[in-house]
């Protein structure tokens, strides 16, 4: 199943509080349970003003229905090609 890089911005989301983040979690997760099991968040790195998550989900339109459902921004969604890592050098 392809991969997604969402990229969302959220002006001062490196300031959102442990207990922010939790409910932004437990919205994220009740969409997700709502949509089935074809897409799945995998992680989401939270830095100043934006956070990119990494989906699992079987096309761009169910990662923008997550979003949309979840009232969360999805600015860009990208597919993921492929994957490489210092062993990649080798």
């Amino acid at each position: 199943m392809p991969k997604y890089i969402i990229e969302r911005e959220i002006p001062g989301a490196g300031n959102l509080t442990a207990e922010e983040l939790k409910s932004i979690s437990q919205t994220s997760c009740g969409v997700l349970q709502e949509m089935g099991p074809k897409i799945q968040w995998v992680q989401s790195y939270v830095t100043d003003d934006k956070v990119y998550c990494v989906y699992i989900a079987p096309d761009e339109a169910s990662v923008r229905k997550h979003a949309e459902q979840g009232g969360f921004p999805a600015n860009s969604v990208a597919a993921v090609h492929t994957m490489i890592d210092p062993t990649t050098a080798e």
